[in-house]
């Protein structure tokens, strides 16, 4: 039995999480985020696109001292635990949504692995900040490392997750303009 939504449902979906999404994303920014770089003077993880150095990790989760660092993994993981997923589900709608529009199917999977993707990438480096705070003062190069990679596979696959959707939104309002011209 073969079930479909139909495309308004896809586009209520992309809007419910979209609107999530957009309230996690900001609650970190302008909340936690901001908190934890005023404690420490230095710009936290999650905002590293390029990744980070084992010095500037150090330098990070010193700066913190022990209350930014309990802060960091009881305020700002929480929440990032809930934000990838929210992420993902968003940009999986709008692309079934695309889709259900008669964008490619090879268009929408290949958004869809990106978003999944992404959303992984997110909670490995979610892991990997949490490993390096809890084992400061002794932190591994292979946990920074691992971290790093993580922050910056993250932000590539959401960039191509992203451009894939405004591609595909691209295609969507050619075809309008061009079948109402």
């Amino acid at each position: 039995m073969n079930i479909t939504i139909p495309t308004k449902q896809y586009g209520r979906q992309a809007a419910l999480f979209g609107l999530a999404a957009a309230g996690f994303y900001l609650l970190m920014i302008f909340g936690t985020l901001a908190h934890i770089e005023t404690l420490s003077g230095l710009r936290p993880f999650d905002m590293r696109p390029g990744g980070y150095s084992a010095e500037r990790a150090n330098s990070l989760i010193d700066a913190l001292g022990s209350s930014g660092r309990w802060y960091y993994l009881t305020r700002q993981i929480p929440l990032d635990l809930v934000y990838p997923t929210l992420m993902a589900l968003t940009l999986v709608s709008l692309l079934k949504w695309l889709g259900s529009c008669g964008v490619r199917q090879n268009l929408v999977r290949i958004g869809t692995w990106f978003s999944i993707a992404a959303g992984i990438a997110d909670y490995l480096e979610n892991a990997g900040i949490c490993i390096m705070i809890l084992s400061w003062p002794k932190i591994s190069a292979n946990a920074v490392l691992a971290a790093s990679v993580a922050s910056m596979v993250k932000s590539g696959l959401t960039t191509a997750a992203v451009l894939v959707v405004v591609l595909g939104v691209g295609v969507w309002a050619f075809r309008r303009i061009r079948t109402y011209a």
